[in-house]
């Protein structure tokens, strides 16, 4: 398993619609096994591969609590079957737009379908954060991020600070190489 580098807004490839999944095999179980890793050393809840640069219809999450052993999911080519009307507020985050948080209504509860980590065939009711996940996640198969759903100005100022973090970690990581430099130099 490797971490795989996670990309960010405005990275134009987050915006691309995943291919589904024609065969599940083992290069795609590697696949789905560095992205677990990859998120769980994020940290985060869950991830989708477009998200790795990877153009799949393939997602994995783990919504275990703290103290409770992992509880790792695959999904394959998932699809939502149908939802409920009712919505449940949730304060969401996203692993593509760093230290960025802001309430998204998404339906309660979610039918789902998919293939899971053997290419077995999967259907279920997700409900509360299981559905709030799964929804997120899913829209960024189809190039949609949880900003996408905020107004224009809320998402630009998102865009912004992200990428003026990006800007300050560089200056940062350059100015302790040069540091380091200069110290070996003496």
């Amino acid at each position: 398993m490797a971490i795989r580098d996670i990309l960010t807004v405005p990275n134009p490839v987050l915006k691309q619609v995943s291919e589904p999944v024609d065969t599940v095999d083992d290069e795609l179980r590697r696949l789905m096994d560095d992205m677990l890793e990859t998120m769980y050393a994020a940290p985060g809840i869950g991830l989708a591969a477009i998200q790795v640069g990877v153009a799949k219809r393939v997602i994995v999450m783990d919504l275990a609590g703290k103290g409770e052993p992992p509880a790792p999911k695959y999904f394959i080519n998932p699809e939502i079957l149908e939802t409920d009307a009712e919505t449940l507020p949730y304060e969401e985050g996203c692993l593509s737009v760093p230290e960025i948080y802001d309430e998204i209504a998404r339906p309660k509860r979610a039918r789902i379908r998919y293939l899971d980590y053997d290419g077995n065939p999967v259907e279920e009711w997700a409900e509360d954060l299981y559905a709030v996940c799964v929804q997120h996640e899913m829209d960024h198969l189809d190039g949609i991020l949880f900003i996408d759903h905020l107004s224009r100005l809320k998402r630009e100022r998102a865009v912004k600070k992200v990428q003026k973090a990006k800007a300050d970690e560089a200056v940062e990581r350059t100015s302790a190489e040069v540091e380091k430099a200069a110290t070996r130099s003496l």
